[in-house]
């Protein structure tokens, strides 16, 4: 599927009327950043060695979260910076609505529903997780000559059975559960989370500062081989605690001891100034870390994506994309989504092109020089013929799955069908916020599409009661 030559193309025009949404609200800055993008044309006969590879998660980013992105009111100019420096895509999708099961197609470049552990949306007990026999992004880098780190979010099973360190990364440092108070690092349950490799560390610091900082030193080593690093931030989850709200984690710290389950739900706290501070200090964090990166000299040899992990929640803003975090409605799966590789791909691009998070684990094993396992084939696909070499991506099925709804798209059109139990057609390149319902006239096309999905569900596991 070409990438149209047209900036303002039909499906590019949502893109564009957000960044001019964005103009009024951010000034002479942000207008000058989305004027200069142009649509993305690989930089072919450029060559050089095997990227680092810095892949950066937000956790519950919205899709305009991001001043680049539309927001008017939340200032990101460091995230903004990047995409001026390399490529921002415009429907970039996540591989789930929720945060485990994206990551499982993050590290395994399957669908959730292949695993036993993706059935979970997301995990939230012992139970389940990814297997360490299942090879994952980590583990084929590694046999291929990579370094691998997860510094982060880990959210894909809890010791003693699961862990990055049995799944392919050589180090890690982070949490293993899905949400933790910025302090104390508690989780859900009350068990405190926060781990070196699989032995608990005490750091009572604000956790992005504590991320930050390790990120930093991890880019700035000396490395004697590419490597890669998975930095999965938290910010903005709930709870909603910014750095310095000691006394909102105070009080959320009494309320879990206390046996509040519910506690780091936070749902009687935040509001959307105290989300603005979560991701204005996510900005600033990735920033830091950048900038650590230049100073190592390893920059131009790094490729760096950043991306949410699904789309945003609560006090997110999603325009004009209906639905959030949970939902396979655009707002629940399209996230801001930034590529940045200065030795081979230029900089102040945007794309328009469709993808989603198993495309970029196939990408960055071709790039780094891995193959797929033969037993567990990948149903992402690979662009990086299309990144440095400006080949057509064939048209192809991006498909989606979670308990109560099941969503496909091909080209503009969007299969649908929610918790109704009602089908439902979007021509999005025309109606991003899924709004005009057009099965009852393209019925031999609703058909069409609805066979497919149910094609690739079959192959996958069922849900369990």
């Amino acid at each position: 599927m070409p990438t149209p030559r047209n900036p303002l193309s039909r499906r590019a025009f949502g893109g564009a009327a957000v960044g001019a949404a964005a103009v009024g609200a951010l000034g002479a800055g942000a207008g000058t950043a989305q004027a200069a993008e142009r649509p993305f044309r690989a930089a072919r006969g450029r060559h050089s060695r095997r990227p680092n590879i810095l892949f950066i998660l937000g956790d519950d980013l919205g899709w305009a979260d991001l001043s680049s992105y539309g927001s008017p009111h939340i200032r990101t100019p460091n995230l903004d910076r990047l995409a001026r420096q390399g490529v921002r895509f415009t429907h970039a999708y996540s591989g789930s609505a929720t945060c485990s099961p994206t990551r499982f197609s993050l590290y395994t470049g399957r669908f959730p529903g292949r695993t036993k552990g993706g059935l979970a949306e997301p995990i939230a007990d012992k139970s389940v997780g990814l297997e360490p026999t299942h090879p994952t992004l980590a583990s084929r880098l590694r046999d291929a000559g990579y370094a691998t780190a997860l510094i982060g979010k880990w959210h894909c099973g809890y010791l003693p059975d699961y862990s990055p360190t049995r799944s392919g990364w050589d180090e890690f440092f982070g949490n293993f559960g899905g949400a933790l108070e910025y302090y104390s690092k508690l989780g859900l349950g009350g068990e405190y989370d926060l781990y070196e490799g699989d032995a608990q560390y005490k750091d009572l610091r604000y956790y992005t500062r504590i991320l930050t900082e390790r990120a930093s030193e991890y880019v700035a080593r000396d490395h004697e081989k590419p490597w890669l690093l998975n930095l999965n931030f938290t910010t903005p989850h709930w709870p909603w605690i910014a750095d310095g709200d000691e006394e909102t984690s105070a009080e959320i710290v009494r309320r879990i001891k206390a046996g509040d389950r519910s506690a780091l739900w936070h749902q009687d706290g935040g509001s959307i100034e105290k989300y603005k501070e979560m991701v204005e200090d996510l900005d600033r964090s990735v920033g830091e870390v950048l900038r650590a990166l230049k100073r190592s000299g390893q920059e131009e040899d790094t490729l760096v994506f950043f991306a949410s992990d699904n789309g945003g929640e609560r006090f997110s803003y999603n325009w004009p994309l209906a639905g959030n975090k949970g939902s396979l409605q655009e707002g629940g799966i399209r996230v801001p989504s930034v590529l940045r590789w200065p030795a081979r791909i230029d900089g102040g691009q945007v794309s328009d092109l469709p993808v989603y998070t198993p495309d970029w684990t196939a990408t960055l094993l071709e790039l780094g020089g891995a193959r797929p396992h033969p037993a567990y084939p990948l149903d992402g696909t690979s662009l990086a013929g299309h990144l440095l070499r400006g080949e057509e991506v064939p048209e192809r099925d991006l498909f989606w799955r979670v308990r109560g709804e099941r969503a496909l798209r091909r080209g503009d059109w969007k299969y649908y069908r929610g918790k109704s139990g009602r089908d439902q057609l979007f021509h999005l390149s025309e109606d991003a916020r899924e709004q005009a319902d057009r099965a009852p006239y393209e019925q031999e096309r609703l058909a069409a599409l609805r066979a497919a999905w149910e094609r690739t569900d079959a192959g996958l596991l069922p849900y369990g009661p």
